[in-house]
């Protein structure tokens, strides 16, 4: 983004901030707790380019101190074991897993690098954040924020403005909404 050149109009409000709230995913989470295990059921329904489906049975411990969880896809025929996040550093987490499909006859194992900042580590963040409405049932809502912060520059003596200001940018986004029932 360059910053206030001569002959430039300057850009709208609506071109510098936008914020979609209409999410591209809705999940219902049913959990249950059986004997130290959380038995979860997940229908996913993602609103994008095309229209998809998914279902997913989760196992995970309960103890402070889990490892790892289960998770079952029969749409497609996946079984994986995911090893919880594991802290690199204070804002970066590796997660490993393992997994098979029964369709394709094939195995194999991922990894992922993940942090709350995205993008370039500055201009992105990423958060859930999660509502109670009552014993049981929580609303949880993944969002967005891409920005640039605003800048003021200057210069004096040179063929470059006295004064210029950079308002910034703000496109944020509610990407996800899940129901979690608990029993």
């Amino acid at each position: 983004m360059e910053s206030g050149s001569g002959n430039q109009e300057p850009l709208s409000w609506d071109e510098l901030y936008k914020v979609d709230l209409m999410p591209s995913e809705f999940f219902f989470k049913f959990r249950k707790q059986v004997q130290g295990i959380r038995v979860g059921l997940n229908l996913e329904f993602y609103n994008a380019e095309i229209n998809d489906f998914q279902a997913k049975l989760v196992l995970k411990p309960l103890a402070p101190e889990r490892m790892w969880k289960f998770i079952y896809e029969p749409i497609h025929s996946d079984i994986r074991i995911l090893s919880k996040k594991i802290p690199v550093t204070k804002f970066l987490n590796l997660q490993v897993g393992i997994g098979h499909n029964f369709q394709m006859h094939a195995t194999g194992w991922k990894w992922k690098l993940s942090t709350c900042f995205g993008g370039d580590g500055i201009s992105r963040i990423r958060n859930k954040t999660t509502l109670g409405l009552g014993p049981g049932v929580d609303l949880r809502f993944a969002w967005r924020a891409d920005y640039v912060l605003p800048e003021v520059t200057g210069a004096l003596g040179t063929n470059e403005p006295l004064f210029n200001l950079n308002s910034g940018r703000l496109e944020a986004s509610l990407d996800r909404v899940e129901a979690i029932v608990s029993r």
